[in-house]
């Protein structure tokens, strides 16, 4: 089986005027200056101005648009929000950007069932905010939550820092609608309880609009923690810490969070917000137990016996919400801090077994001290999913290379130790290359077969996800070294 090829792009006058007439007025964006906000999605480093940006209002209209894209063969990139970090949005010059953001108008609370009737274009905070009355909470928090959409929540399969205990998104979604290329309407799953035949609705979670676009979702919503409390140990060493994040899971305790931060990263925070936190320690380390207060306070005591047997030496509990609050406000600000630091960062994603945790981050440390970077690590430590953030300065000569080099070289690290090159920003267009390192080329070449079933002509976000030439080309990306291509059994063409 070849790979999928991409149609050839017909952005006609006829085409324009038609994809006009599918949407409400001032809904099709042609020119410059407006298309060039949606150039790129937070992952900044890839940047392409789109052929067309389409603003549909209801279902009816991006039933009708890809319908029109799939007679016209022109090419379609949907799009939520575009804080995604993985170039997933990135749009096609000769293509329509599809922005879903204005589908937000569905948002009903069925607290009886406990579940929520979501359009794609609702925040995923909103949806939260909402059922807030009722006791109730979508638990997916990923840290774009007040801005992300609950359509670009499925297609990257988002977590967050609850996603320890509570899942991802797929394991907080209980039926989909999906429109299809050519305009057919799908619904995966459903609100009842379990639907028969293929478990379609686990599949189009992470396919980053490769399949189709939802266009609406149910979730479930949980009942909001009767107790809470958050725990904060700091380490001599970042590699105890990870040990201890190992040994808090092997005992049997599921946080409801588990963050790690280095001490780059708390000196970063601290010079920012100047609010005494530890900077003399090799690791903080935050562990958010919810629950009854029984549990808690049993799971509190156990948790923090582990912590002293590992190293821990700063331990601070907290079960008043304002200090709570406190506590959390350091890995809040992380990210912030650490781009104070340099022109450009670039944001890793990848997952490794919690017991590899301490040989990963040491690996990593020694790579950046190959390359010449500053690597900094603040992530989800309870699952395993890190995230080196990269400084560098792309005005310097070569330098931009280096950090994607180094990035590749963490990724390669992440499927070596037995992890995955991502762990919730998705492939896109920044990882597609790195799939040849995951995967064999017969597992590929399955992904091509769901894809060319959903989208024969692949015309729904191409380039992204699955690795093929015709990607490389578009991006001007593909890694070559020494006049060879990597991965030669690949299909390319």
């Amino acid at each position: 089986m070849t790979a999928t090829p991409q149609a050839e792009a017909r952005m006609t006058a006829q085409f324009l005027q038609a994809l006009a007439a599918c949407l409400p007025a001032e809904g099709l964006v042609l020119d410059e200056a407006g298309r060039r906000a949606y150039e790129c999605d937070a992952l900044t480093l890839f940047r392409r101005l789109p052929g067309v940006v389409a603003i549909p209002e209801e279902i009816a209209q991006v039933q009708a648009i890809l319908r029109l894209c799939d007679d016209y063969g022109v090419p379609v990139v949907a799009r939520g929000a575009g804080t995604g970090l993985s170039g997933g949005a990135l749009p096609h010059a000769e293509g329509v950007l599809l922005n879903l953001s204005r589908l937000d108008a569905t948002l009903e609370i069925d607290p009886d069932r406990r579940l929520a009737r979501v359009g794609a274009g609702v925040r995923n905070l909103a949806i939260s905010q909402a059922a807030a009355p009722h006791g109730l909470y979508f638990a997916p928090d990923p840290s774009s939550q007040v801005a992300s959409t609950l359509g670009g929540n499925i297609a990257e399969n988002a977590g967050g820092v609850h996603c320890l205990k509570y899942g991802l998104t797929v394991n907080n979604v209980v039926a989909a609608t999906l429109i299809t290329i050519d305009g057919e309407r799908l619904t995966l799953g459903s609100p009842l309880g379990e639907a028969p035949g293929l478990d379609l609705l686990a599949l189009i979670h992470g396919s980053e609009g490769l399949l189709g676009v939802v266009v609406e979702a149910w979730v479930e919503l949980l009942p909001l923690p009767r107790d809470k409390r958050v725990l904060l140990a700091g380490f001599a060493e970042v590699t105890d810490c990870a040990e201890a994040v190992a040994a808090i899971i092997a005992a049997g305790v599921v946080p409801a969070g588990l963050e790690l931060m280095d001490r780059a990263a708390v000196v970063a925070v601290e010079a920012m917000v100047q609010q005494g936190w530890p900077c003399d320690l090799g690791a903080l380390l935050i562990c958010e137990l919810d629950g009854s207060a029984a549990e808690v306070t049993a799971q509190s005591e156990r948790v923090t016996a582990l912590l002293k047997t590992h190293g821990a030496d700063h331990l601070e509990s907290a079960t008043d919400p304002a200090e709570q609050a406190r506590i959390w406000s350091v890995r809040k600000a992380a990210f912030p801090a650490i781009a104070r630091l340099a022109p450009d960062t670039l944001v890793m994603d990848g997952s490794v077994p919690r017991r590899r945790l301490a040989a990963v981050l040491t690996r990593i440390i020694a790579l950046a001290e190959a390359y010449g970077l500053r690597v900094f690590n603040t992530f989800h430590a309870g699952d395993g999913n890190i995230h080196p953030v990269i400084l560098f300065d792309s005005r310097l000569e070569g330098e931009l290379e280096r950090a994607e080099s180094l990035g590749q070289a963490i990724l390669r690290l992440c499927v070596e130790e037995g992890g995955s090159i991502t762990g919730e920003h998705g492939v896109g267009a920044e990882k597609v290359d790195a799939m040849c390192d995951q995967f064999s080329a017969a597992e590929l070449r399955q992904f091509e077969a769901i894809k060319a079933a959903f989208d024969p002509r692949g015309l729904l976000n191409p380039g992204k996800l699955i690795p093929t030439l015709n990607r490389c080309a578009e991006l001007g990306h593909l890694h070559v070294k020494d006049g060879r291509f990597p991965h030669p059994e690949l299909p390319r063409f």
